[in-house]
């Protein structure tokens, strides 16, 4: 037996492939780089709005919590999220001002989530989401209603080419 067998243990134990990681396909494990960061994913959320799906990512790095949005509509659209704070939102209001912008409600709806990870906490829940875009239409703002908490995030869009990603496993 060769070395190498032996310190494998045998020829009969294969070594799993690791599949080629893509922002489809991102795990809980896994390693993104964004603007020069490093994040580790800590969490998934998959939506599902009456077979309209998209992803998002939780990323963990340097103190940092943001979230990588990824949607295959016609073309891969993909945004870069970060949790901020709107005293007095109400979640479907046609217009929301935040930081010198005004934002207009795009679409809204509610969405079925399977998660995992950090992300574990609302699996299985459904949510009320509304999204809102700047004049520009490049910053958003997410707004999701579970139960009773509300929480907003502010966005903007990314190329897929500026992230990087290693596989966790």
């Amino acid at each position: 037996m060769s070395f190498f067998k032996r310190l494998f243990k045998g020829a009969d134990e294969t070594i799993p492939e690791t599949k080629e990681r893509t922002l489809l396909n991102l795990r809980v494990g896994d390693f993104v780089t964004y603007d020069l960061m490093d994040y580790e994913v800590t969490g998934k959320i998959h939506y599902n709005d009456g077979g309209y799906t998209w992803d998002a990512y939780q990323l963990a790095g340097s103190g940092k919590t943001r979230w990588l949005s990824v949607e295959l509509d016609d073309e891969l659209e993909v945004g870069m999220y970060e949790t901020i704070r709107i005293p007095g939102l109400e979640p479907g209001a046609k217009k929301v001002t935040h930081d010198g912008r005004t934002y207009y409600l795009e679409e809204q709806g509610r969405a079925y989530v399977k998660a995992e990870g950090r992300s574990q906490n609302v699996h299985g829940k459904n949510v009320d989401y509304y999204d809102y875009t700047d004049d520009s239409e490049e910053r958003f703002l997410s707004v999701e209603v579970w139960g009773g908490d509300v929480e907003v995030s502010y966005g903007y869009e990314i190329e897929e080419y500026e992230v990087t990603i290693l596989a966790g496993s």
